[in-house]
């Protein structure tokens, strides 16, 4: 694959390609590209602004009224090809130096992009591979959006729902000890908002098109640090991020994406005993215990999406080939 070259540092304008995907986000899209506009210093940075919808059916992705004000591109796909296909698209249509990967529920505050590309080319011999800014909830908290990569132990343990029910034992996935105020490496930063070199995302081949949503994003990063770059979270520049915009509607959809992608991820990652513990847990123990957590609190919908989810899971199995991958 032909690299692109590095950015000229003397100039920002048009440093960055935007990608964002965008499955039936509602107003949320309108929200985050107003966010863009309201910081001319960041749009003065992009090269091209790409929204790739996955078959939206709310008519979100209808931005004519954008195209005078921002170098936008849609492109509209006719079926659902998942996120982490959708990005690897949207990178392609571009020739920027730097990529930026926004979730359509994220709104920058102003000069979060440009510190973000200044930060990434500041130091080549920091061989920075990925940034994330500091994400700010809607109630104006400091998100704990920073994660640990996952070992076959902690996605076990995680099933049993210990890293709840003895945090001093299993760590959570998400770096909860840390408030994120302060910049520093990590082992992942979050999807929602996660810039790198054009570069160094065509050398590692982008993201893995097997992960249809979720898990996406850490085996990026994954692949970034055993490559011998860094991942960095970045304090001084933020944004808002709402989280499971679009997804809080279909909660046995998402939870069925959750599993299939943790399997996958055990597969691709982990030994083969590995694998099997994470089935294990997956397919025999966490089902039963989250039924059950639900009934107890009264809860008879939460518990029908578990089973939902469950179904979709044994049916997608087959199709998953997860030894072949170990």
């Amino acid at each position: 694959m032909i690299t692109s070259p590095q950015p000229d540092a003397s100039s920002k304008s048009g440093k960055l390609d935007i990608v964002i995907v965008n499955w039936n986000s509602g107003e949320r899209l309108r929200h985050c590209l107003d966010a863009l506009l309201a910081s001319p210093e960041d749009v003065a940075c992009i090269g091209k602004l790409i929204i790739v919808d996955n078959a939206s059916t709310d008519g979100s992705a209808e931005l004519h009224d954008f195209v005078d004000a921002l170098p936008l591109h849609i492109v509209s796909n006719q079926t659902n090809r998942g996120f982490a296909a959708a990005c690897n698209q949207g990178a392609a249509m571009g020739t920027a130096g730097a990529l930026l990967f926004m979730n359509p529920d994220v709104r920058i505050c102003p000069g979060a992009v440009t510190k973000s590309v200044d930060f990434v080319f500041a130091e080549p011999r920091a061989r920075v591979g990925a940034v994330g800014v500091k994400l700010i909830g809607d109630g104006g908290l400091t998100q704990r959006s920073c994660a640990r990569f996952p070992t076959s132990w902690r996605l076990v343990a995680q099933s049993l729902f210990l890293d709840r029910l003895a945090p001093a034992l299993v760590q959570p996935h998400f770096m909860l000890e840390w408030d994120h105020e302060t910049t520093r490496e990590v082992d992942q930063v979050m999807g929602a908002f996660l810039m790198m070199p054009r570069s160094v995302f065509e050398k590692i081949g982008g993201f893995d098109e097997r992960f249809f949503v979720y898990f996406e994003d850490v085996d990026l990063c994954l692949r970034l640090r055993q490559a011998g770059w860094s991942v960095m979270h970045m304090a001084e520049a933020k944004a808002i991020h709402e989280g499971q915009g679009t997804t809080r509607a279909i909660r046995d959809i998402r939870l069925f994406y959750s599993w299939r992608a943790r399997l996958l991820y055990a597969a691709k990652h982990f030994s083969r005993g590995g694998l099997l513990a994470c089935l294990l847990a997956t397919l025999l123990i966490e089902p039963p215990l989250r039924v059950v957590a639900a009934l107890a609190q009264g809860s008879g919908k939460e518990a029908r999406c578990v089973t939902s989810a469950y179904r979709l899971l044994l049916a997608a199995l087959p199709r998953l080939s997860l030894f072949r991958h170990a």
